[in-house]
């Protein structure tokens, strides 16, 4: 009995084990079709995910283009200029301080690059870019379309320098600009005053916004001066700018703090003015103190020689030094318009500094643009060099902030026009009655 008794009890064991082993497998059936719904639920919450990060881009870039449309609609100056500098980028910031020549009587695609993609603010014209006044107007027109398709619709400064005299480019094709010193010596004030209304009307019909002069330099010799007269130097450098400025065309007083006192070419060497300060502020730099005092500061910029000042800073350059732009340009004569270099290419300071530090050490010294006239790669290394300063904290942003600043302001209070018709400028660049006039001051006799 007892064994029997043990059979069974070891049966029902058995039973027991093979019923709970099916209902777990019986159960594990059953989740399956579970398993298998959340796994579509997961995939239908990552879709979803999916959709709402594209949904959140589509919004974010209609959300950009709908700040571009109301900072460009923007009508108050003020407002517009703290709304981009708030919105631009670094490369777009860097641009607009950069001032940059090219070769070739057609929109290069260099140069294009660089405006498109680059952002740049200027370009300066030479002889290599002009062969009639038709063609300057259709190469303005041009480059400023590259301009006007880049996402602020940012101007182009188009500068040259078209001092008069042996500075002229284009000459044979353009009214013969008597020289600065001819209209020292014999012109009126007024005359001055209508030679460069004049020269800026033909520079304006092509599409030209900014010019390189008056040459403020005091010099018995140099023909691009008015004289050794300070204060004639002062009186016809102002009527320069008016005339100028009432042709729609923005001058430029140079080159601070004025070089007539050095013999050596800055294009080719560098060289120190040994005067003391209060000499060079009572005579050289007292032309540019008056006019800064006197004119709308926003009406005209500032270019800055390479020539050292040891009475200002024994170590630097004019335009690499803070101690000349910043302390006596800015603070103690309280100019308050954009400040440019003058060509970056200079022996006077590429054979002493690399290209990348130059554009660094302008922008730290407080200049706004700076002006490489001719190598691309020497632009891009300037332009890069800038980029990377800021990137490492060698140049603060604020200092970047400040400079744009300057210039977008004055890109929107005076560059209205960025279209010319090439047919007027053909009429208008050496007309009958602008060289009938030059010809009547009989400068030359």
């Amino acid at each position: 009995m007892k064994k029997r008794y043990k059979y069974l009890t070891l049966f029902f064991i058995a039973l027991l084990a093979f019923l709970t082993v099916m209902l777990i497998q019986l159960n594990r059936e059953t989740d399956l079709p579970n398993e298998s719904a959340e796994k579509k639920e997961t995939s239908e919450v990552q879709k979803e995910d999916t959709s709402m990060k594209e949904k959140n881009q589509e919004s974010k870039e209609t959300t950009d283009t709908a700040s571009e449309k109301e900072i460009n609609a923007m009508t108050d100056t003020n407002e517009k200029v703290d709304k981009l500098i708030e919105t631009m980028t670094l490369e777009e910031k860097v641009g607009q301080l950069m001032m940059i020549g090219f070769a070739g009587t057609e929109k290069s695609a260099e140069v294009e690059e660089f405006i498109e993609e680059k952002h740049i603010g200027g370009i300066i014209y030479f002889d290599r870019n002009m062969s009639s006044p038709k063609q300057v107007a259709e190469l303005s027109n041009s480059l400023q379309q590259s301009a006007e398709g880049s996402r602020f619709s940012l101007p182009l400064m188009v500068a040259i320098d078209q001092e008069g005299g042996d500075i002229i480019r284009m000459r044979e094709q353009v009214s013969p600009i008597p020289s600065q010193q001819k209209l020292g010596e014999k012109a009126s004030a007024d005359e001055v005053y209508q030679v460069a209304k004049l020269n800026g009307r033909e520079l304006e019909s092509m599409g030209i916004n900014l010019n390189f002069a008056p040459v403020l330099d005091l010099s018995k010799k140099d023909s691009r001066s008015f004289g050794t007269n300070p204060k004639k130097t002062h009186q016809y450098g102002e009527k320069v700018i008016q005339g100028l400025n009432d042709a729609s065309v923005t001058g430029a007083l140079k080159h601070f703090p004025g070089n007539g006192r050095s013999d050596v070419d800055p294009h080719v060497e560098t060289s120190s003015v040994e005067a003391n300060q209060l000499d060079l502020e009572n005579s050289d730099i007292y032309p540019f103190k008056k006019i800064i005092s006197e004119m709308d500061n926003d009406k005209f910029f500032m270019m800055v020689t390479h020539i050292k000042y040891p009475a200002y800073d024994k170590e630097k350059p004019a335009s690499l030094s803070k101690v000349i732009i910043e302390d006596l340009l800015r603070e103690k004569l309280g100019y308050k318009g954009i400040v440019i270099t003058d060509d970056m290419e200079m022996g006077a300071v590429k054979n002493y500094f690399s290209f990348k530090d130059m554009g660094k050490e302008a922008i730290l010294a407080g200049v706004d643009i700076v002006l490489v006239c001719h190598e691309h790669p020497h632009q891009l290394e300037v332009y890069n060099g800038i980029i990377e300063a800021v990137k490492s904290g060698e140049i603060p942003m604020e200092r970047i902030d400040e400079s744009t600043k300057r210039v977008l302001t004055y890109k929107l209070n005076n560059i209205q026009q960025t279209s010319v018709d090439p047919d007027q400028a053909t009429k208008v660049v050496k007309s009958p009655e602008s060289v009938k006039y030059i010809n009547n001051l009989n400068l030359n006799e």
